[in-house]
């Protein structure tokens, strides 16, 4: 054992015969083989759901964006919700990638490749959003710092909205690089066990990783500087985004607290979706011995964090308005909690303040339904809070006779659902084609996290008695290890 690790932690790689070999057999499986039946039926599904997303998109761009529901008094609508809603979603790749990596937290090796490909991907479908928004796609370029030899005048650098570009375009950059970078070991490795046109695909994606040391120690410095990188932005560009809505004079808008509150939801809207994922992934690609149901517990304990920052920030929100004495704001979030969209309100106070709570009981923070369902409940709840904070603010401001309600058009729906569809699509096409956990990393664990091990050194008389009991009779909060094997030495 090279770092001397504690017999008492829980082991992050569970099984029996576990080898290096077994481990990058077992991650491209998916890769090497033909995709299987659930496989199938779940991309089936998400490209329906995208083939969709291209039809709405399309025909909002023929007609413009009055295909969508808005009007005079609500600009910004579902279309600005999904925007930050899927902007959210992105933050927990980054986090588990680059702040964990930071902080020396073993247990991301086996979840930190998919989070990274989810944060590619929503942020994706956040920028959808941003170019249908515009009204003329084809001038998206517009928002970019480029000479006046293009045709047109330099961005107002004052905006929130270029704010926004800058912020989003560097956090998909950041995040690209990184997680392309990790990618070039495990690529090497299918480009070495892989023939024909496949072989030639892969030596030209590795960009010749030939696994020298050198090479090695190069890539252990650009991680830790990429992941000192992108750290500031799992901060940055949430912050950045509150800043639309922060620096605005609209009642329930113009307020302090949005930029650590947005961060938060952020964090906790995006492990939420990893959890989604991940579960699922495990199941449907035979991973149980490397996503263990430590990294389950680990992330639902997050969650709980997260979610619980959340509602400070509802009832600090509520104080603000109640404390200012000011009469506008007051009524926004009375308007809020009893107005005609009271029910989106509720839905999100249930859904990110009540359900997280669950996962203080370890039956529940344990079970693999439970954490699936409230995952997906948490994601309801986030869509809910970008929702209740948009319209809710915007369909009733300071003039009473501006007052108007929202109502979706099928186009808002249909975008929305399809940019889902998009999202799974290319999550599942990524698996498809590259390792959705990241080998090299999950072999560092074999020789000091996993259970074989533990038993070995307990086996071979390695660990002092009074250690190896403990450590049995620890077992049975540990929901991934079997406590026969261990009774049994």
């Amino acid at each position: 054992m090279s770092h001397n690790e504690s017999i008492i932690r829980e082991p992050l790689i569970t099984g029996e015969n576990i080898t290096y070999s077994k481990i990058t057999a077992d991650i491209l499986s998916p890769v090497e083989n033909k995709p299987n039946k659930a496989w199938w039926i779940g991309f089936t599904v998400a490209a329906i759901f995208a083939l969709v997303w291209v039809c709405a998109v399309s025909y909002t761009f023929w007609t413009g964006i009055g295909a969508w529901g808005l009007n005079k008094t609500v600009g910004w609508a579902w279309d600005i919700t999904g925007f930050v809603w899927w902007v959210g979603i992105g933050h927990a790749g980054t986090l588990i990638s680059a702040v964990l990596l930071l902080f020396r937290q073993n247990w991301r090796n086996s979840i930190n490749r998919s989070a990274e490909a989810m944060t590619i991907f929503a942020v994706i479908c956040a920028a959808t959003y941003v170019v249908s928004h515009m009204g003329r796609p084809w001038l998206a370029y517009w928002p970019l710092p480029l000479p006046n030899q293009f045709g047109s005048l330099w961005v107002n650098f004052n905006s929130p909205l270029v704010w926004d570009v800058f912020a989003i375009s560097t956090y998909f950059s950041v995040s690209l690089i990184f997680w392309y970078i990790g990618l070039l070991p495990d690529i090497s490795t299918v480009r070495d066990r892989a023939s024909g046109l496949r072989r030639r695909i892969y030596s030209v994606m590795s960009f010749g990783w030939n696994g020298s040391v050198k090479t090695w120690q190069r890539f252990e410095a650009v991680s830790l500087i990429l992941a000192g990188l992108a750290t500031p932005l799992v901060l940055s560009v949430h912050t950045i985004v509150s800043m639309d809505f922060a620096t605005s004079l609209e009642p329930g808008w113009h307020t302090t607290i949005f930029p650590p509150y947005f961060v938060a939801g952020a964090i906790f809207s995006g492990f939420a979706m990893v959890q989604t994922l991940l579960l699922v992934a495990r199941k449907v690609m035979n991973w149980e011995n490397y996503i263990t149901m430590f990294h389950i517990e680990s992330m639902n304990k997050i969650i709980i964090v997260t979610g619980s920052i959340v509602g400070v920030a509802y009832l600090t929100e509520l104080f603000i308005a109640w404390y200012s004495g000011v009469e506008y704001e007051q009524y926004a979030f009375l308007n809020r909690i009893s107005g005609p969209y009271w029910w989106a309100y509720w839905s999100m106070m249930t859904c990110n303040v009540i359900s997280p709570q669950l996962f203080w009981f370890k039956k529940i923070r344990t079970s693999i339904p439970a954490s699936w369902v409230l995952s997906i409940v948490v994601n309801i709840g986030m869509w809910f809070e970008r929702f209740v904070i948009i319209v809710t603010s915007l369909h009733r401001d300071f003039l009473p006779s501006s007052w108007v309600m929202f109502y979706p058009s099928i186009v808002d729906v249909l975008v929305f659902v399809g940019s889902i569809g998009l999202f799974f699509t290319l999550f599942l096409l990524f698996l498809r084609v590259l390792p959705g956990i990241a080998i090299a990393e999950v072999k560092l664990l074999l020789k000091t996290s996993s259970d074989q091990t533990k038993q070995k050194l307990i086996r071979d008389g390695k660990v002092k008695p009074e250690q190896a009991e403990f450590y049995r009779e620890s077992l049975t909060k540990y929901d991934s290890v079997s406590e026969p094997e261990y009774a049994k030495i």
